[in-house]
C-alpha cells in the first residue's frame, strides 16, 4: 500500500470513528432527555421503557449506563445543571424578601418539571447523595438567606441550615400534594412563598404586622 493509500485509509477510519462518537453522544443526549419524560408517564419506568422513549435499543442504553440507578443519577445531574443555568438568571439583589419570592418561584418551576425524576432518584440513590447533588442550587438560597439575616430581613435566631431545611420540606410537601391531586401546580409557588415568608420574617416584623 502506498503512502497515499495509507493516508486515505487512515482518514476514512478516523471519519468512521468520529461518526461513531457523534452517534454515541446523540444517543446519550436522547436517553437523558427521555428519562424524565418516561418517568412522568410511569414512575416505575424500566430501562426498556426509557430506551423505547429515547428511540434506542436497550443494549445501547446499557452501553452508556450500566444500571438504572446510574441512569437516574446522570439524568438528575443533567437536570440540575440545566436548572442552575435558569436560576443563575434570577435577580437576587434588592430586598431579600422579594428576592426570596423570585427564587422560590423559579426553583419551584424546576422542581415541578423534575418531580418524577426526583421521586425515582429518592428510590435509587441515598439521601446523602441527593443532597450532595443539590449543593450548588442550595448554595444560592443559602447566600440569600445569609444576606437577609445580615440585613435584618430574615430571622437570625435560627441557623440558616434550619431555614434551608424548612424550604426543602415545604417544597417537597407541595410536590406530594400535587401528586395526591390536592394542590393545583399553578398555585404551588404562591403557597410555598406564603408559608416561607412569615416563617423567615424576624420577630420585630411580625409584631409590627
Amino acid at each position: 500500500m502506498s503512502a497515499t493509500d495509507r493516508s486515505g485509509a487512515a482518514t476514512t477510519a478516523g471519519g468512521r470513528a468520529g461518526n461513531r462518537r457523534a452517534d454515541a453522544q446523540r444517543n446519550r443526549i436522547s436517553i437523558l432527555a427521555a428519562t424524565p419524560v418516561a418517568l412522568r408517564k410511569n414512575p416505575d419506568a424500566s430501562v426498556a421503557d426509557i430506551a423505547a422513549e429515547a428511540g434506542v435499543g436497550r443494549m445501547t442504553l446499557y452501553g452508556h449506563f450500566a444500571t438504572r440507578a446510574e441512569l437516574i443519577e446522570a439524568a438528575l445531574v443533567e437536570s440540575l445543571e440545566r436548572g442552575d443555568a435558569v436560576l443563575s438568571e434570577v435577580p437576587l439583589d434588592g430586598r431579600p424578601a422579594e428576592a426570596l419570592a423570585r427564587l422560590v418561584e423559579a426553583s419551584w418551576n424546576l422542581v415541578d418539571q423534575s418531580r418524577a425524576l426526583l421521586a425515582a432518584a429518592q428510590k435509587e440513590l441515598s439521601a446523602t447523595r441527593i443532597r450532595e447533588l443539590h449543593e450548588k442550587a442550595e448554595a444560592r438560597m443559602r447566600d440569600l438567606l445569609e444576606r437577609g439575616q445580615r440585613e435584618g430581613a430574615f430571622r437570625g435566631d435560627l441557623p440558616v441550615s434550619w431555614l434551608l431545611a424548612t424550604a426543602h420540606v415545604v417544597m417537597n410537601a407541595a410536590a406530594e400534594e400535587i401528586a395526591a391531586a390536592r394542590l393545583d401546580p399553578g398555585d404551588a409557588a404562591r403557597f410555598i412563598d406564603a408559608v416561607l415568608q412569615p416563617a423567615f420574617a424576624p420577630a420585630a416584623t411580625k409584631e409590627r404586622s
